[in-house]
């Protein structure tokens, strides 16, 4: 079993809102957790056998739900901890379904685009049994896109030898996708970002971001943001950052990033945000301590920990990542008078169309861009508004708000179905 234990948080919750001892013994370890070897052809003929996993840790309102990640940190822990954090993010949505989450140990990257391939199909064959539009519907994470997913709904339906759309989401629209899908993380962070603006009565004219991850999620909050008015003054990848105090255009930096990928054909990006010559370059790290209002984290896990939290000057952190803020450094910031939105919220917008898509690929319909859209907008506000009115009532943070929602959700599902008090009498 994965040595991962649920945040002390949660403690807090349960003693707080009385929660049944049911629920706090659901929610204590995975449901399932799936250990597989994912063998990987390479092109020169010889086989690789990569370890993988797929994990369900809580399904008590649906089948569970969560991404595929390739990427070389992936492993059990990780993955179990990615699959609670899901668990909570689709409770606080009031999605129809559990939390789930999967990965492949590997460095993609250094792969062709026929080893990815390759790697994809391999993957589904590996944890077919485990998945299923009924069961655990996967959708893109790290290092996969519609490209993968693709793919993978591809092999998934050969061996159920029937179309199978609903299995996977985030898969291009030809397939069985979803308008909206591809910009839908940083959309729905650009909804509750708003919100918060709102209530804080500062326009977007006002306000400076720095966004740390130019990937998927990242660059289209980037954009949107521009879009909208905000002011974009920083951003950065794996690379390197880039720095504009006037503010630059994300939308001419996403396209210089992916200019060598759709030349080559590539899978993955060659490119940096860094090799453009319109804007100062910046070391990376150096992003996280500028002088900003929204400082947005939109790359990996514990981004901002101990050593580096001090540093930290925006008001407002923005999790589009999952995890981008350690719980020690979390609580500095909270210490410190700084205001964290959770990632289970902030980043709730890809889970939230991946629904609006699994219901397409269940019923045959199709809905245009703005009828997506539309709905994403309704939910991911009122989310935020329902986080955001505890926050003020109860005086406590917005991550303690989230998952306090989330977790009477799961209490009340659990508690419907009979728990400790009503079979004691």
């Amino acid at each position: 079993m994965p040595d991962f234990t649920p945040p002390a948080l949660l403690d807090r919750v349960y003693q707080t809102l009385d929660i049944n001892a049911d629920t706090q013994a659901a929610l204590s370890r995975a449901t399932q957790t799936l250990s597989v070897g994912v063998p990987l052809r390479r092109d020169d003929g010889s086989l690789e056998v990569l370890s993988g996993w797929r994990v369900q840790y809580d399904t008590t309102l649906g089948p569970a739900k969560g991404g595929i990640r390739f990427h070389p940190d992936v492993n059990a822990e990780e993955t179990t901890e990615l699959a609670f954090w899901m668990t909570i993010k689709c409770a606080l949505m009031d999605l129809p379904y559990g939390g789930g989450k999967g990965g492949v140990k590997v460095d993609p990257k250094k792969l062709s685009p026929m080893e990815v391939e390759r790697l994809a199909r391999s993957y589904v064959r590996a944890v077919y049994d485990s998945v299923g539009p009924n069961r655990d519907i996967p959708a893109p994470d790290v290092n996969t896109d519609a490209r993968v997913m693709g793919w993978m709904v591809d092999k998934y339906s050969n061996i159920a030898r029937r179309r199978e759309p609903a299995a996977i989401t985030g898969k291009p629209i030809c397939l069985g996708g979803s308008e909206g899908r591809t910009a839908s993380t940083g959309q729905g962070a650009l909804h509750v970002l708003n919100e918060w603006m709102k209530r804080q009565e500062k326009a977007p004219e006002d306000t400076t971001i720095a966004v740390q991850g130019f990937g998927n999620a990242g660059a289209h909050f980037a954009m949107l943001a521009h879009q909208a008015g905000y002011k974009v003054i920083a951003v950065s990848d794996s690379g390197g950052a880039i720095h504009a105090e006037d503010g630059l255009d994300p939308q001419a930096v996403w396209q210089h990033k992916n200019a060598e990928k759709e030349l080559k054909g590539m899978v993955y990006c060659d490119s940096s945000v860094c090799e453009q010559d319109d804007y100062d370059t910046l070391d990376k790290g150096k992003l996280l301590s500028l002088d900003v209002d929204v400082l947005a984290l939109a790359a990996l896990q514990n981004a901002v920990t101990d050593d580096n939290v001090g540093g930290v000057q925006a008001p407002l952190v923005l999790e589009l990542a999952n995890g981008p803020v350690t719980a020690d450094a979390d609580a500095t910031l909270q210490d410190n008078g700084q205001t964290v939105l959770p990632d289970v919220l902030v980043n709730a917008g890809g889970v939230t169309v991946s629904y609006y898509e699994w219901i397409q690929g269940r019923t045959g319909d199709r809905w245009s861009a703005d009828e997506v859209g539309d709905r994403l907008k309704r939910r991911m506000t009122g989310a935020a508004k329902d986080v955001f009115d505890r926050m003020e009532e109860r005086d406590i943070p917005a991550r303690e708000a989230a998952y306090g929602i989330a977790v009477e959700r799961i209490a009340n599902a659990i508690a419907s179905r009979g728990d400790e008090a009503y079979y004691r009498g």
